[in-house]
C-alpha cells in the first residue's frame, strides 16, 4: 500500500467527474480532471468516454499516463464508480495502472438493490456487478463515504479533509464537477 505525504508537506490530488448527459442517447460523455495542491487548482485534463460503455478505465490512465501530472499525483479521486451512466471503473485495475491509491468518493452509501435493477437493463450486468464488487466495501470515516484501492482506508480517511475546503467534497471534485458542466452547459452548476 501507498503511503500519503504527512500533514505539512504538499498532498496532490485529481479529481474526475463527468459532464451532465442526456440519459439513453449511448454518445460521448465529457470527462474533467482537476488537479489540486492540497485545495489550490493547478491543472485540468479533458477526455471524453461512452455513455454506459466500458472504457472508463482507459480514458483515465491514458489522461494520466499521457500527460505531465501523474508523477506529482499521491491520490486518484472519482465522482463514484460510473461515469456516463454505467461505465463503471476497474477501481483495483486502475489503481494497479496508476500505482497510485484510486478512491471512488460517495456522498450518500450506495442504494445497492436500485443499482442492480438499473444494471440488468444494459448489456452484460454481471460484469458489471462484478466492477462494483472489485471495488471493495464502501467505508464511512472521517465524515465521506468512498471505496479504496491502493491505500488503507483510514490514511484515505485522514487525507480526504486536506483536500477539501468546506463540507463533505474533496476540492478536486468538486471544481472537476463544476469544470464539466461548465463546457456542456454554457455555466457552472450550483450543487458541486
Amino acid at each position: 500500500m501507498t503511503s500519503l505525504p504527512p500533514p505539512g508537506r504538499t498532498l496532490r490530488a485529481i479529481g474526475f467527474d463527468d459532464a451532465p448527459f442526456e440519459r439513453g442517447r449511448r454518445g460521448r460523455v465529457g470527462l474533467a480532471g482537476v488537479v489540486c495542491a492540497g485545495t489550490r487548482f493547478e491543472g485540468l485534463v479533458w477526455g471524453t468516454v461512452r455513455q454506459d460503455g466500458w472504457d472508463a478505465t482507459a480514458v483515465i490512465v491514458r489522461l494520466l499516463t499521457a500527460g505531465k501530472f501523474l508523477p506529482q499525483l499521491h491520490l486518484v479521486l472519482l465522482d463514484g464508480l460510473g461515469f456516463g451512466g454505467f461505465n463503471l471503473v476497474d477501481l483495483p485495475a486502475l489503481a494497479a495502472a496508476l500505482d497510485r491509491p484510486c478512491v471512488a468518493v460517495m456522498r450518500r452509501p450506495p442504494d445497492l438493490e436500485a443499482v442492480e435493477a438499473a444494471l440488468v437493463r444494459l448489456p452484460r450486468p454481471g460484469r458489471r456487478l462484478a466492477l462494483l464488487r472489485a471495488a471493495g466495501p464502501v467505508h464511512r470515516l472521517g465524515g465521506f463515504c468512498f471505496q479504496v484501492q491502493g491505500a488503507a482506508p483510514e490514511a484515505v480517511a485522514a487525507a480526504l479533509p486536506r483536500l477539501t475546503d468546506r463540507g463533505a467534497v474533496p476540492e478536486p471534485l468538486r471544481l472537476a464537477h463544476l469544470v464539466g458542466t461548465a463546457i456542456r452547459t454554457g455555466e457552472s452548476g450550483r450543487r458541486a
